[in-house]
This record gives structure tokens, sequence and C-alpha cells, in this order.
């Protein structure tokens, strides 16, 4: 194959990147199904952001903020944590494993029959809790 051949000799890097990219598809398409969103879309670029957005319930428009740069970093982060927190995961333990370990965080989230998807979580964190009157969420 001429893919190899490119990489002179390192046939096993390129298995095991195909292979950790096969998982990784697997899982998120998983993720984007358990969330009712189209299994499919983990295929299109671009596209892909803009369902993970639906499903964190961010706006569309904002999958054009990875776009920026330096922002796009710490908007990445933001989102991994607003995913864990669609699924009801919002211990300091479950942000610094998103954080640290993304991708088997994500994939666990995909995979696990034991994970749900509670719902989108995007504008939800601000909001006051029950009973509390509105000038006290605004005065806060």
């Amino acid at each position: 194959m001429d893919i190899f051949n490119a990489f002179k000799g390192s046939e096993n890097i390129v298995i095991g990147t195909i292979f950790i990219a096969l998982i990784s598809l697997a899982g998120n398409w998983r993720l984007f199904v358990k969330c009712g969103q189209p299994g499919w879309a983990v295929f299109v670029p671009g596209y892909n952001v803009i369902v993970a957005m639906r499903i964190i319930g961010r706006p569309d428009k904002h999958a054009l903020l990875f776009l920026l740069p330096g922002f796009n970093l710490y908007f990445f982060f933001r989102t991994i944590l607003e995913l864990a927190n669609t699924f009801g995961k919002s211990s300091t333990l479950d942000y610094a494993l998103a954080c640290v370990f993304n991708v088997f965080y994500i994939l666990n989230l995909g995979l696990s029959e034991e994970e749900e998807y509670a719902g989108p979580v995007y504008g939800n964190l601000a909001e006051p809790a029950e009973g509390a009157s509105h000038d006290m969420a605004v005065a806060a």
C-alpha cells in the first residue's frame, strides 16, 4: 500500500492510528445516537461540531468559535465540560477526567450502557433554583 511506503517502516504506527480512529468514530457515533442526533454526522467535518453544539444546547453558530486562535483551546475544554454535564457528571473528579482523558471520557459516555443523556445544559447552569425570586437571581 502506498500509505505504508510514505511512512517508511512505521506500519505499526499507521495501523494503530487507524484502529484508534475507528474506535473513536464508533464511540462518537454511539454518543450522537444516544443524544438523539444522527450517527452519520460523525463523518462530516464541520457538521459534527454543529451537532455537538446541539447536544450541549448551544446555538449552531457557536461552532465557529473553534476557528478563533487561542480562544478555541478554552472553548474546547468548555464544551467538554458541558458535554459531561449533559450526562449528569458535575463533580470535580469528572471535570478533571474529562479534561485530562477527554477522548477516553467521551468514549466512556458513548459506549457505556449506564450513562444516560440528561439533555442540553447550555443556559441552564445560570438559571436560578426553583423557589428563588427573580430579583434575587438578578442581584446575583
